[in-house]
């Protein structure tokens, strides 16, 4: 199971989506997370969370959680077939506890309530290639694969003998 969670191949351009990805959605996370880049933190996020958005504690634990760890799984390559998963629910969430009722556009000029969906569906879109297409090339799931498949060649070897 892990090689097949971890199979990928060496797809250059399947690795920036993934990177890009994964350094967007790990700043998102550390902010939440951490109070990093001028976020509120772990229990400013929480109270957020829970009391305005009325997600159950352990759900918005989960989201924060998922886009801080997804983050760095995606922008090292490690499982991010599993991280683009979680992003991709984020994501989808988000535009439905938050985001559908502003439309598709972001508040670009502050002229209006919130922030539309345009950002999330793109963040899904991404998710969803390194979802189908796996980690690409610089990524801990590329030796992951490559060491499962020499294995798995090995054993060959050794039970035709």
């Amino acid at each position: 199971m892990l090689e097949t969670l971890a199979s990928t191949n060496a797809d250059w351009v399947v690795a920036i989506v993934r990177i890009v990805l994964g350094l967007v959605f790990f700043a998102h996370g550390a902010q939440k997370m951490l109070g990093w880049y001028g976020g509120a933190g772990l229990s400013h996020s929480m109270q957020t969370f829970t009391e305005q958005l009325h997600l159950p504690a352990p759900l918005a634990f989960l989201v924060i959680a998922g886009e801080f760890f997804g983050g760095i799984g995606l922008a090292v390559g490690l499982f991010s077939r599993l991280a683009a998963f979680g992003i991709a629910l984020t994501m989808v969430g988000a535009i439905a506890t938050v985001h559908f009722r502003h439309g598709l556009f972001l508040n670009w000029f502050g002229n209006k309530e919130g922030h539309g969906y345009e950002y999330h569906l793109l963040a899904i879109a991404l998710a969803l290639v390194v979802i189908v297409k796996g980690s690409g090339a610089f990524s801990v799931d590329r030796l992951i694969s490559q060491h499962g498949a020499a294995l798995e060649s090995s054993q060959r070897v050794a039970i035709e003998k």
